[in-house]
């Protein structure tokens, strides 16, 4: 593989990728977490939007993944 492999580097974006919004998700689980513990429902409903957003967007990532990876 070479250095400079545009595979590679897609993959390595991916993962970055990958990683950024794995930490969304657990800054929504956070908010809800204290949305809970503060009796906000307001918040609470934000932080469970925010948190199925998060997960509308891992899921075609997810999949890109692994059909790059010869995973089905």
């Amino acid at each position: 593989m070479k250095k400079n492999d545009p595979e590679r580097s897609t993959d390595k974006t991916m993962r970055y990728q990958l990683y950024g919004w794995i930490l969304f998700v657990v800054c929504a689980l956070l908010f809800i977490a204290a949305s809970v513990i503060d009796r906000e429902p307001l918040v609470l409903a934000g932080s469970v939007i925010f948190l199925l957003a998060c997960l509308f967007f891992l899921v075609p990532l997810i999949e890109t993944i692994k059909n790059d990876r010869g995973g089905n």
